[in-house]
């Protein structure tokens, strides 16, 4: 069993004790004693301890969306679509885990572990636009991975408290909130519109500059 293989055996062996424990040394370590793991094996595994286990699980949940994502067909779904499925399906992957995903963003709000949330937060969703078909290497591709943030991390937190049937809350939250974000560029489109038809203010700065003619 590679170490990427022991990791998830080892979080996941860790989850039914994160509601109750936290993110903690202690889960960790109750995990261990499961399945059997030395302490050497544990700290080799994960030296920085529960931040690593918090980063193991991410990546246990992003590998696991874009497995049952590659199941899709997707080149059938708008863009807008495939964005959406993939936000849903990776919260159907946490949602036995959701205990455990509100304990883990408690965790990555102390001051000690800010520095983790937004590099997890990037590598889902740049996992989420390669599954979407995205292969863009000029500047829209950090613009994309900076509006799917915004949108995946809100939409995280209206899931961790929905109650509706199905999550329809959280699926009509997501849907508006990549709406909004789909207008973008006809908002951009109209206002360089607007600017062409506005006078060009260094044509007036020049004018005035020029010395006048006695």
């Amino acid at each position: 069993m590679d170490d990427r293989a022991l990791k998830d055996k080892v979080v996941l062996a860790m989850l039914p004790d994160v509601p109750f424990e936290g993110w903690s040394r202690r889960a960790l370590r109750h995990a261990a004693r499961r399945i059997d793991l030395t302490e050497a094996e544990l700290s080799s595994l994960f030296p920085r301890g529960t931040r690593d286990a918090v980063a193991a699980f991410s990546d246990w949940a992003d590998r696991t969306t874009e497995a049952a994502l590659a199941e899709e067909k997707l080149g059938r779904l708008k863009l807008r679509e495939r964005i959406a499925l993939g936000v849903r399906t990776r919260l159907a992957v946490l949602e036995p885990h959701r205990e455990a995903v509100r304990r883990m963003l408690a965790f990555l709000a102390l001051p000690a572990n800010l520095p983790l949330g937004p590099r997890l937060l990037y590598r889902t969703v740049d996992m989420l636009w390669h599954a979407a078909g995205d292969r863009s290497t000029d500047f829209s591709f950090y613009t994309k991975r900076g509006l799917l943030a915004g949108i995946y991390a809100a939409t995280t937190l209206c899931w961790l408290d929905d109650k509706s049937p199905d999550h329809t809350a959280t699926a009509a939250f997501l849907d508006r909130r990549i709406g909004e974000v789909m207008q973008i560029p006809k908002w951009r489109a109209r206002a360089t519109d607007v600017l062409g038809t506005l006078p060009n203010p260094l044509r007036a700065i020049r004018a005035f500059a020029r010395p006048r003619r006695a």
